[in-house]
C-alpha cells in the first residue's frame, strides 16, 4: 500500500546561486529543470511587502534587477542550493570576498562531464 503525501497548494522555494562574485538568495513559487540544457528555471519570484518604513537596499536591487522578468534561467554550475521552505523570506545579495587581482575566473562545472569517475 502506497503512502500518500500531502502536496502543498503553493510551495515556496529558496534558491541560492552565485552571480558575479555575489551570493543571491531568491524566493520563488516555481523551480525546475528548464527547456535549456544545464539551466535551472526559476519562475514567479516573490517580493513581499514588509512595510514601507524599513527598506532593504539588497532586496530593492533585486527588485529592480528582476523587474519585468517572467522567468529566469540560472546556469546549473552557479546553483549552490535549492530548498523547499515553509514560508517566504527576504531576498538578498551577499557580497563574497573579492579574489586577489582584477581577473575573474570563468565558471566551470564542478565534476566530470560525460566521463567515467576516476578516468581522466
Amino acid at each position: 500500500m502506497r503512502k500518500q503525501v500531502a502536496v502543498k497548494p503553493n510551495p515556496v522555494y529558496r534558491v541560492l546561486f552565485l552571480n558575479q562574485g555575489s551570493l543571491y538568495e531568491l524566493y520563488a513559487r516555481s523551480v525546475g529543470q528548464g527547456a535549456l540544457f544545464a539551466f535551472v528555471e526559476v519562475e514567479d519570484i516573490l517580493f513581499g511587502n514588509r512595510g514601507n518604513v524599513l527598506v532593504d537596499p539588497s532586496e530593492e536591487r533585486l527588485k529592480s534587477e528582476f523587474s519585468g522578468v517572467k522567468r529566469t534561467y540560472i546556469p546549473l554550475q552557479a546553483v549552490v542550493r535549492i530548498d523547499e521552505v515553509e514560508r517566504e523570506g527576504v531576498n538578498k545579495i551577499v557580497e563574497l570576498a573579492a579574489p586577489q587581482g582584477n581577473v575573474m575566473a570563468f565558471p566551470v562545472p564542478q565534476g566530470p562531464l560525460g566521463g567515467k569517475p576516476g578516468k581522466g
